[in-house]
């Protein structure tokens, strides 16, 4: 055996699992012994994910789940506990940017955009999770947010505002579980090594950029029961931009 297996017997849910970070995210939490459940909108995501992963880890389980939608969400979780009996772990790595204009220059669908999928979910999936987490007396949630929430750059007001919005959130949602053996924590990316960054930014330094891998392991550090003392943290995962 050449992983730790710190996750035997944990249920995980992955939201947006099938995307950069939620991928490595995903997999690592699978090889460290957890179940694992990804949701993703579109089936061709998710069979890429398995195509792209066959042989190099031991599965995920997909759903197909619009995370906005409060009664599919529902249903979702439900699904989840009468299949696995439990749900210990949320890691919630929807998101989207949206920037290069002006704010009196937006259009509102981007604004809706913004907030559904960087804000919304994240109260959504919580407001799901956090019943069950509390009856089992047991539970880890961590938010992927972004350094955009502090810096607040001209051209990405939408964009930083909604991620502001789910830094507050999530900090709340800590407060609220003080109560419970539940540790809410997010984790703070400012520009990350994907594809799709790289050919947005071909001329950038990508070795100073952290990689979804790396991301990904502070993410099951804070899932872990040595992490029991971090609750509340916005922790930064900005590499060396």
């Amino acid at each position: 055996m050449t992983a730790e297996l710190r996750f035997q017997d944990k249920v995980a849910l992955i939201a947006g699992g099938t995307g950069a970070l939620g991928r490595a995210v995903s997999v690592a939490f699978a090889r460290e012994g957890a179940c694992v459940i990804v949701t993703y909108r579109r089936q061709a995501e998710f069979d890429a994910f398995v195509s792209e992963s066959k042989g190099n880890d031991p599965g995920v389980t997909g759903v197909m789940v619009d995370a906005t939608d409060l009664a599919a969400v529902g249903r979702a979780i439900d699904s989840i506990l009468a299949k696995w009996g439990a749900l210990d772990i949320l890691v919630n790595t929807i998101g989207a940017y949206h920037g290069g204009k002006n704010i009196w220059e937006e259009d509102p669908s981007s604004y809706e955009q913004m907030m559904a999928l960087n804000l919304k979910a994240g109260f959504v999936l919580a407001r799901g999770v956090v019943p069950a987490m509390v009856r089992q007396n047991r539970g880890w949630i961590v938010n992927v947010a972004s350094r955009a929430a502090y810096d607040r750059s001209a051209g990405a007001a939408l964009y930083a505002a909604s991620k502001a919005g789910a830094l507050a959130l999530f900090g709340s949602l800590a407060e609220e579980v003080k109560p419970y053996p539940i540790c809410v924590n997010s984790v703070v990316p400012s520009i990350f090594d994907t594809a799709a960054n790289r050919q947005a930014m071909p001329g950038a330094d990508h070795s100073r950029w952290p990689k979804p891998e790396e991301i990904a392991k502070v993410i099951l550090f804070l899932c872990s029961e040595e992490a029991r003392v971090i609750h509340g943290a916005a922790i930064p995962v900005y590499g060396r931009t």
